[in-house]
């Protein structure tokens, strides 16, 4: 039976719609994209004041612009922080499900003191332009630097900060803590109730954190997204004849182009490789610019992209392209400044934040590795371990001597090819020559006899499937892969006709770090300094019963801490609210 290595075009209701910023031709092209839906986003952050050493994390809320719900337009989301000269300081890439996505930045001591804004958006936002993203501003103090010049102001200026209160909808849940007065070390319980049923079902963030003793303008809540936000586009802006970016539907997308001599290549077949243990395999074909893509959707580990022309002239030149980013220059930033009585909050939290980084190893966040990825699509592969035989010299000797089903043919229009034998399905199934798809280390190899020399003695192992695929319509007897001992092949691959690129891949998905201190210790715990900020932080929690328990421990920091409990309900209202704590010694 053959299967189909699909080849991933761009597809969401306008058919031969294939470039990454197309160009819309006529106005019924445009109706076309008017039906798909505008996208707005909401980013609940543990900021609006961060010092150097610092996390910021956020939890990503994707909408429909149309109607409020969570948004299944966009896979991927992009997080950035800008500066006051409209410089991109960070842009994150998040893998969105559902609408949600979640992710972290830490803020090092190359960024100086400053206001800079927080941009929250999908790639289908960017044709809106800046109104349609989310923005909040962030403060940075970077105590480590001797300019502080961005946050300090002419003595005669106004040194007031304004803090208004925000807005708080409690009406459907409730916030319980065990008790209003802690202390350090100590365990808390907290409970969120839901006494509106399936009113109050929905996606929150929660979030128990220090307040802020130095004054400055709090971040945005879901109540004020809400109103700020409830007016922005429901559909593309464009009109026939403008560029436009494509929502990344399937995926992360990777595009670019095929020229030779400076003339876009049609109709060339394109192999692109992320390689690995878990590798991905994408086939694309040029249009008639030259431009090829594709979609990444599964959890790849690997920052690397193999682009080739299989079968491409010598002189044909591949390039990776990108998308521009968006224009920022009509923001505006925030006016904090700073005060000499801020002088001692500053020294005692720069203090704790270079003890919590000195013992980081110990307190750290695990990597949840996600869905592991089948490279063979399904197939059950036969695997040969070589340690478990005698060695031979070189890969085609050891084909030779070691596997029955794949060897070397002679091709008698080019250069020899690997065939791996046909599993009959029927009596009467016809016999292929077709070429086998052979990959090391995750690396499509579209010229065989470049192989055939290869170290077996780096090999770990040979697998292969006996079916037969179709990719880009053409036909291929059987799978092989190679694993090499150091899976490290594709560093030094320099593909015929093609590139080997590093590539940004979206942020992996944490479980962040939970203190916790029993009366045996049998960790250690008590020994090492604990001045944590943030208490507790769960980016998403799906409220759909009538009560949700949270336990944490309070750290050695003393003062008032908050509970916030911010999102959204199944049908888009925006909830936002918070109790205060307080933390003290039990003599204080």
């Amino acid at each position: 039976m053959k299967k189909q290595l699909a080849l991933f075009s761009i597809l969401f209701g306008v058919a031969g719609l294939v470039r990454a910023q197309y160009v819309i031709k006529d106005n019924s092209e445009l109706l076309n994209l008017k039906n798909l839906p505008q996208e707005k986003v909401y980013l609940h952050h543990s900021g609006p004041l961060v010092f150097a050493g610092e996390y910021v994390n956020y939890a990503f809320y994707n909408f429909n612009a149309q109607n409020s719900r969570s948004s299944n337009i966009s896979y991927i989301g992009y997080v950035a922080l800008v500066n006051e000269a409209k410089e991109y300081v960070l842009e994150q890439k998040i893998r969105l499900t559902n609408g949600k996505g979640q992710g972290d930045f830490f803020i090092n001591t190359d960024i100086p003191s400053g206001n800079y804004k927080l941009l929250a958006y999908t790639q289908w936002m960017k044709n809106n332009g800046l109104k349609q993203v989310y923005k909040d501003d962030i403060v940075v103090i970077n105590p480590y630097q001797v300019d502080q010049s961005a946050l300090l102001s002419d003595p005669v200026e106004s040194q007031t900060t304004s803090v208004t209160s925000q807005p708080v909808d409690s009406s459907m849940i409730l916030i319980h803590l065990d008790k209003n007065i802690h202390q350090p070390r100590e365990k808390v319980v907290l409970s969120i109730k839901n006494y509106k049923a399936q009113l109050g079902h929905g996606n929150y963030t929660l979030k128990v954190q220090k307040k802020e003793q130095i004054p400055v303008v709090p971040e945005m809540n879901a109540m004020q997204f809400g109103a700020t936000y409830m007016g922005v586009d429901g559909e593309i802006i464009k009109k026939a004849g403008d560029s436009l970016y494509l929502p990344e539907q399937r995926g992360e997308l990777l595009y670019g182009t095929v020229k030779r001599n400076g003339v876009p290549v049609a109709d060339a077949d394109v192999v692109v490789s992320i390689p690995g243990e878990e590798f991905l395999t994408k086939f694309a074909i040029t249009d008639e610019s030259g431009n090829f893509y594709t979609y990444l959707k599964k959890q790849y580990k690997t920052p690397k992209a193999i682009i080739q022309v299989p079968n491409g002239y010598k002189d044909m030149i591949v390039e990776r392209r990108y998308a521009s980013k968006l224009d920022v220059s009509g923001l505006t930033f925030g006016d904090f400044h700073l005060k000499p009585e801020y002088k001692d909050e500053i020294i005692a939290r720069s203090v704790h934040n270079q003890l919590e980084n000195q013992f980081f190893s110990v307190k750290p966040d695990s990597v949840l590795l996600g869905f592991p990825i089948d490279p063979f699509d399904g197939g059950m592969p036969e695997t040969l371990r070589l340690d478990e035989y005698t060695q031979f010299p070189t890969f085609e000797e050891t084909l030779v001597e070691l596997l029955s089903f794949a060897g070397y043919r002679k091709n008698g229009k080019g250069n020899d090819y690997i065939r791996v034998a046909q599993d009959f399905e029927k009596y009467n199934e016809a016999y292929n020559f077709d070429p086998a798809i052979v990959i090391v280390d995750g690396v499509f190899i579209p010229n065989h006899e470049s192989i055939k020399d290869f170290d077996a003695r780096k090999i770990e192992t040979i697998s292969l499937v006996r079916d037969q695929f179709v990719m880009s319509g053409k036909n291929y007897q059987g799978m092989l892969s190679v694993k090499t001992y150091d899976g490290d092949f594709y560093k030094e691959y320099q593909p015929e006709v093609g590139i080997n690129v590093d590539i940004v891949k979206p942020l992996d998905k944490k479980n962040y770090f939970k203190q916790f201190y029993t009366a045996t210790d049998s960790l250690g715990f008590g020994k090492i300094p604990d001045y944590r900020r943030l208490l507790l932080w769960e980016p998403h929690i799906e409220v759909k019963d009538e009560e949700l328990h949270f336990e944490f421990y309070t750290s050695d920091l003393s003062g008032e801490f908050e509970v916030v409990f911010d999102g959204f309900t199944t049908y888009g209202k925006p909830i936002s609210f918070k109790k205060v704590f307080v933390v003290r010694e039990e003599n204080q």
